[in-house]
């Protein structure tokens, strides 16, 4: 079965196929870096993450493109409104927030990250290509704005299927410089006010760009002008991408042949939104349980509906992470090291399937059922066989919980109990061995009172705690 993606352009799954065999070209819509980086943030580079890891697992070589939207409107009113710092400080400070964030939940580096303020000339070229070809003009108010002519484009509003006169007004530049209401700006001449070291040299005068020109700019210098997948959050896909598209075709570039978009996170039934005041940011949530298990949750839904966080979702996501760790503690033990597998067909069926992680996690759950089972029964080399193909399915995933990724400074501690443990539980089975099972029910009480669970196979106890 080959991979199938849904298409957001086409409205419809189409069979995957590269511009270049074995190779894939991938742009995503980084963060405009304004300020800390929220769980919406998170799940999107995650899930871009997850198909990155997938095509790579399916022999592809993957060039991924992220962005940094270093300079924006939003920056700039941001770190006036602080006042205690430039814009660009504030900018590379909060880059910094959202790399520790993306690194704890073991989101893989980028091939590339450009920043926005690294690539104004090939930002200039288009704009200049875009005026020759007619479909960009310079304000006649001599503020030095340039627009893009949507009148001119009679394919816009093909990603989002809107007809140009339904559409909002672009509120990105004062409208008195332009043709059209819909008109967007690719150039932002220098305002009073605005800061001198955010403006650039340009044939209309010193400036700034638009936003949507920047991801224009970036995606085809690092990619070509035709690459294989741009990405981004559902919020993007207008005026964002709607604008993307339309100015890169018109300036004569292929661009992107599959356009994904992942959805958004809803807080207690709502959007999250920061105009709701409900946003939960990164640092709120990473707080709150182990990275890996963070990473669980926000990857646990299909990559194009809402992920829902509710008061329970956390707790949730720990015990059915618990379920995966106790099970390949219990095998361990028995069995020693793991053999390495390649992922179950079912597995391989679900992540074709236009990546649908909850029926890939499904059959991570079928087999750790099953390998309990096994277990329970004394079947060790059957648990240790779908042991390696859970560990091979949660590599994929980037959730392998034996992977050193994932070790913390608490490993120490954890051989201490382990060891502590081991004499424990030699205690108990000595006394009940001697049925002293007043003993031995003693013990396995006031375990459980420190939250450790003590589980009795005919393969020995076993012991869980917080999911070990």
């Amino acid at each position: 079965m080959s991979i199938r993606l849904f298409d957001s352009k086409e409205q419809a799954l189409r069979d995957f196929s590269p511009l270049t065999p074995g190779r894939v070209g991938m742009y995503v819509c980084g963060p405009t870096v304004q300020s800390s980086p929220h769980v919406g943030h998170l799940r999107s580079a995650l899930v871009y993450d997850q198909l990155r890891r997938w095509l790579t697992h399916e022999g592809y070589q993957v060039t991924l493109v992220r962005n940094v939207t270093d300079i924006d409107d939003k920056v700039l009113d941001n770190a006036k409104a602080g006042g205690v710092e430039e814009w660009w400080a504030l900018a590379y400070r909060m880059e910094a927030e959202f790399t520790a964030a993306y690194d704890l939940l073991g989101i893989q580096r980028p091939t590339y990250e450009p920043r926005a303020t690294a690539s104004i000339p090939e930002m200039i070229a288009i704009i200049e290509r875009l005026i020759e070809r007619g479909h960009a003009y310079p304000a006649a108010d001599n503020s030095g704005d340039v627009y893009f002519d949507t009148a001119s484009w009679a394919s816009y509003g093909e990603l989002t299927n809107q007809k140009p006169a339904e559409m909002e007004a672009a509120a990105d530049a004062d409208p008195r410089g332009k043709k059209a209401p819909q008109d967007f700006a690719l150039w932002k001449g220098h305002k009073t006010g605005d800061p001198e070291s955010a403006s650039w040299k340009s044939p209309w005068g010193v400036g700034r760009p638009g936003w949507h020109i920047e991801c224009s700019a970036m995606s085809t210098k690092y990619l070509g002008t035709s690459f294989d997948i741009h990405g981004g959050g559902l919020d993007l896909r207008f005026p964002h991408h709607e604008n993307e598209l339309a100015q890169s075709a018109a300036a004569g570039d292929g661009f992107a042949q599959y356009w994904l978009h992942n959805g958004l996170v809803s807080v207690g039934g709502q959007k999250m939104s920061k105009s709701l005041g409900n946003s939960v940011f990164a640092a709120d949530l990473l707080d709150k349980a182990k990275p890996v298990v963070l990473r669980y949750l926000l990857g646990s839904a299909q990559y194009r509906s809402t992920l829902e966080l509710h008061d329970g979702a956390i707790a949730e996501a720990k015990a059915s992470f618990e379920r995966i760790e106790g099970f390949l503690d219990r095998v361990i033990r028995d069995a020693g090291e793991l053999a390495s597998a390649d992922v179950p067909a079912a597995f391989r069926s679900a992540m074709n399937d236009d990546l649908n992680i909850p029926a890939a996690l499904a059959v991570v759950f079928e087999l750790v059922r099953s390998g309990n089972s096994a277990l329970d029964s004394g079947d060790v080399a059957t648990a240790a066989s779908q042991a390696a193909e859970v560990v091979a399915m949660l590599d994929v995933l980037g959730v392998n919980p034996l992977d050193a990724a994932w070790a913390t400074d608490s490993s120490q501690g954890d051989a201490a109990l382990d060891l502590l443990m081991a004499e424990l539980l030699e205690a108990r089975a000595a006394a009940r061995a001697n049925k002293d099972f007043a003993t031995a029910d003693l013990l396995r009480e006031r375990l459980a009172a420190a939250g450790i669970t003590i589980e009795d196979t005919p393969n020995g106890a076993h012991w869980s705690f917080n999911g070990r």
